[in-house]
């Protein structure tokens, strides 16, 4: 590992993490991503990925954070990781308490109803903001990016993402349909350790 060191929880939990559970099928999905990155790696070009989701309150805020804290562990430089989505709502409350349980430092930094908050996942490196914004926010990049479409209603919903160089759909299900019920904390866990898992394949596979 790894110059750049994480706090000792989320160590745990990526030390933890089997990516031999990842499908064939799913495999190949990650595929197109990996190839991105090694190409820009290659070119020693900057890398900017952006996580796109209808809402940009779940799917598309965990890939964000795991994918950042992912090019930190393996030590792959360069790397900038956004969200979006095709409206702005906020990030869900039991994303945030979810990544918590896992180690990561959150705190809210406003209290409108889309808050914007600091994750960090090491002492040293930059906390990432997270908040709810269309994928065209001017927070996010505007060229020369990946837009990788977290759900598939925002895959379908948007047939051009403008300034893009590529596009890849990563899809995952939505841990909302758990929201008010017993399982919710273990379907959030559950989903947020399976794009852990799936970010961790990609980037141990680059190098």
């Amino acid at each position: 590992m790894k110059d750049k060191i994480l706090f000792k929880t989320i160590s745990n939990v990526i030390n933890s993490l089997d990516i031999a559970v990842i499908s064939k099928e799913r495999k190949v999905i990650l595929k197109p991503l990996i190839d991105y990155l090694k190409d820009k790696i290659s070119a020693n070009k900057s890398i900017r990925l952006n996580f796109i989701c209808t809402h940009n309150s779940r799917r598309s805020h965990l890939s964000q954070i795991w994918a950042q804290t992912m090019a930190a562990y393996y030590n792959i430089n360069n790397v900038s990781c956004y969200s979006g989505g095709t409206e702005a709502t906020a990030m869900f409350p039991k994303v945030g308490e979810t990544l918590k349980n896992q180690g990561f430092q959150i705190a809210k930094l406003s209290e409108e109803n889309n808050p914007v908050y600091s994750v960090k996942f090491s002492k040293n490196e930059p906390s990432i903001i997270a908040f709810s914004k269309q994928f065209s926010d001017g927070f996010n990049p505007t060229s020369d990016f990946v837009a990788i479409m977290t759900c598939s209603s925002a895959d379908k919903a948007c047939p051009m993402v403008f300034g893009c160089d590529k596009r890849i759909a990563i899809t995952y299900e939505d841990p909302k349909k758990s929201d008010g019920t017993v399982q919710q904390t273990e379907t959030y866990l559950k989903r947020s350790l399976q794009i852990a898992t799936e970010m961790k394949f990609v980037f141990s596979n680059v190098n």
